[in-house]
């Protein structure tokens, strides 16, 4: 199964064509979003093309149903325009060799905050717009960036997760920024 994950779209309707682009590109079985969908945020600009009803309508017309976390800028209100769910704080993914994703925002759970995990578990938020994998002693940080707004000079971004790799990628063109194999823990 290919996972698309993306992240921080903050109701950018260019960064969500682009997003959704790369999806029909990539042929992912699966988008999941990781929080932050429709709304700037106060402490962002405005991002590219900032129309959060635009947004709405490609992310409730996608072909493949989005798997959702709730981030920081994302409300109640914003659960009613959408059609699929957007109001979970984490989601679990079981991943090879008895290892799991714990999938959320970042704003609840992060490295300072981590989740209960085990030893070789995988935690996976957005919410820095900053893309990066970490080592964090017993299990790895992976943050996908930003589709709209990246800070830190970073291009915008999304991640692949197959056959056992994460792949953090440039939206504009799919270059690889960054890869992490679960197998033998090599970013």
């Amino acid at each position: 199964m290919k996972i698309f994950f993306a992240s921080d779209i903050h109701g950018s309707a260019s960064a969500c064509e682009k997003m959704l682009e790369q999806l029909e590109c990539e042929k992912a079985d699966r988008l999941f979003l990781l929080g932050d969908l429709l709304y700037h945020g106060p402490r962002n600009d405005l991002p590219d093309r900032y129309e959060p009803k635009a947004v709405i309508k490609l992310l409730n017309e996608c072909k493949l149903t989005p798997l959702c976390v709730r981030g920081n800028c994302d409300a109640e209100v914003d659960q009613m325009v959408l059609t699929f769910p957007i109001m979970a704080d984490y989601a679990l993914l079981p991943l090879e060799e008895e290892r799991c994703a714990f999938i959320t925002h970042g704003h609840l759970f992060n490295t300072e905050n981590p989740p209960p995990h085990k030893q070789g578990d995988v935690l996976i938020h957005g919410h820095t717009h900053v893309h990066c994998v970490v080592n964090a002693g017993d299990y790895t940080y992976i943050n996908p960036g930003s589709a709209a707004l990246p800070k830190e000079g970073q291009p915008k971004s999304y991640m692949i997760y197959e056959n056992g790799a994460f792949e953090i990628k440039a939206l504009a063109d799919g270059k690889l920024l960054k890869r992490y194999e679960l197998v033998n823990g090599n970013a």
